[in-house]
């Protein structure tokens, strides 16, 4: 039997909801249950695919090639458990859905409303989980009050009132604002958030109070009475100071015992949480540090790179050291020298990203990296500017570029035409529409025998998640090979260049993919282990 926890949020936006969800996920699993967690978005668009980093944060690519919510990295990394397409869901992509099925007359010339159409539409996207885990944790995201979670709020009141309380419960995350005049936490913000969601119909079983500071008992007391909930069922949710300290936290604060007596579980496992507690040891107490420079051009929003960040937090695990990121805007290095803010690097990393903005300075600092041997690591974008820079510097390709920029004479970089996904030949043009419209999702990779890349990964075969529009024109692959850069992994017929490397480098790996995408705390992914493991020598070295 699945039972269903609905997490929702309220007085402000960015409380957690993500995080606190995965966390849970990762105590139910300690417990030897099996999970499933996804997230509601309110927002019109389809997917966030076409949405700027800076408005939303980094777009997450499942396996299945789906753009979805960045939570669905956190539900991930915490759980372990591959999100698919099927687990994030939007207003959009909901009226798309019902507008699909009047156009086709599927509902026999019945007038389309929210409640039922609508809101029976969003409880058919909860009802396909049934079944595939123990618990399925479902996030609403948006704060309570706001008018585009309404039909949101009420599909899962309906479905909550199908099921029962025996399966279905209702967390309600919130805040408790620290007034220095007052010096003290209120609990009026929490108390209306609960009053609003109660008014549509849903009392939470649980509260999650965020709080930058001790809660006191009396409180606690206070909330539980005016909101009607029991003291035990206030958990405190204090910040920490690393996320993967947030499963031990909840746990000591009694979430999961909470969780196991509002579905009325007596027997129950203590959970396992080893794993978690030698995640933050090594955090706690590493043995050094190194210093990575990130030269992006969304660096003014940390989320708009949350899986890198992690994975490269992942990679400091492993080695048992600290990894201070240290966010450059690509711009400045168009008219400033690079040596100026690189030189006390001890790896430079280009993320992905689209548009020419910023790809000068990309370039100046891939030229860096290569020529100081600094541990270099350019993923998506930053591959094809590495490969750019080798054409101009190395193979004295003076017009080399991109074919994202606009027409160009040596377009070393150029738009996908088509590709083999599956069975199937995928085929693009200038003129399609974006949204959805990449090469997304899990493609395998062969890598070269003799490479840093094979020994990197222990393997000749891979399979890597993908996000991009644009590849390396193969056609300079012999110039540049003669001048020091290796294809060192290919598609399997091939045609399309997944990884480049320098082979007179200490460390230097350009991948097409997206490798921060599938690392986890307790899984670190090897390009990460390896690339922080030349950081640490690097430190060393200077």
């Amino acid at each position: 039997m699945t039972r269903f926890i609905f997490i929702t949020g309220g007085v402000v936006s960015s409380l957690g909801k993500g995080l606190g969800s995965a966390a849970l996920g990762a105590l139910l699993q300690a417990r030897g249950y099996s999970v499933r967690l996804c997230k509601l978005d309110p927002y019109l668009n389809v997917d966030p695919g076409t949405m700027s980093p800076f408005q939303h944060g980094e777009v997450y690519v499942t396996d299945d090639g789906a753009e979805t919510d960045l939570d669905l990295g956190h539900y991930e990394r915490f759980t372990g458990v591959p999100a698919k397409g099927t687990d994030n869901t939007t207003t959009g992509r909901i009226y798309t859905s019902v507008l699909q099925k009047e156009r086709r007359g599927d509902y026999l010339g019945a007038t389309i409303q929210v409640i039922p159409h609508i809101t029976n539409e969003i409880q058919d996207f909860i009802r396909e989980k049934d079944g595939t885990a123990d618990f399925v944790l479902c996030e609403i995201g948006g704060t309570v009050g706001d008018i585009e979670s309404l039909p949101f709020l009420e599909a899962i009141r309906q479905f909550g009132n199908e099921v029962g309380r025996e399966r279905a419960i209702f967390i309600h995350v919130t805040l408790l604002p620290y007034i220095p005049a007052a010096g003290e936490l209120k609990t009026k913000p929490t108390q209306h958030s609960v009053k609003e969601l109660m008014s549509h119909g849903i009392r939470p079983q649980i509260l999650l109070c965020r709080a930058d500071r001790e809660i006191e008992k009396d409180e606690r007391r206070k909330i539980a009475l005016f909101c009607n909930i029991d003291e035990k069922k206030v958990i405190p949710a204090l910040d920490v100071s690393s996320i993967y300290e947030v499963p031990l936290t909840y746990h000591a604060e009694g979430l999961d015992d909470e969780v196991m007596d509002c579905f009325g579980i007596k027997k129950s496992k203590k959970p396992d949480l080893s794993k978690w507690e030698k995640i933050i040891q090594n955090i706690k107490e590493p043995e050094g540090e190194v210093k990575i420079a990130i030269v992006g051009k969304y660096t003014n929003l940390a989320d708009s790179y949350k899986s890198l960040n992690e994975a490269l937090i992942h990679g400091g695990i492993a080695n048992k050291v600290k990894v201070r990121l240290d966010f450059m805007e690509a711009e400045i290095f168009e008219s400033e020298n690079p040596e100026d803010y690189l030189a006390g690097a001890n790896g430079i990393l280009v993320p992905g990203g689209f548009g020419e903005r910023g790809a000068e300075g990309k370039i100046k600092a891939v030229q860096y990296a290569r020529e100081k041997k600094i541990p270099y690591l350019g993923i998506c974008f930053g591959m094809q500017m590495a490969v750019i820079e080798a054409a101009r510097n190395l193979c004295s390709i003076k017009n080399a570029g991109s074919t994202e920029f606009g027409p160009c004479k040596e377009s070393v970089v150029g738009l996908m035409t088509e590709w083999v996904k599956g069975n199937a030949t995928e085929k693009r043009k200038a003129s399609t529409d974006k949204g959805g419209t990449m090469r997304l999702g899990a493609y395998p990779c062969h890598l070269e025998k003799g490479t840093l890349v094979r020994d990197v990964y222990g393997a000749s075969d891979i399979s890597e998640r993908h996000r991009h529009r644009y590849e390396v024109n193969m056609s300079y692959r012999a110039k540049l090979e003669e001048a020091g850069l290796r294809f060192s992994g290919l598609s399997p017929d091939g045609t399309l260049p997944e990884i480049v490397e320098h082979k007179d480098h200490p460390w230097f790996i350009g991948v097409q993919f997206h490798p921060e995408l599938k690392s986890k705390p307790f899984d670190p992914h090897p390009l990460f282990v390896s690339f922080i493991k030349a950081a640490v020598k690097q430190g060393r070295l200077v």
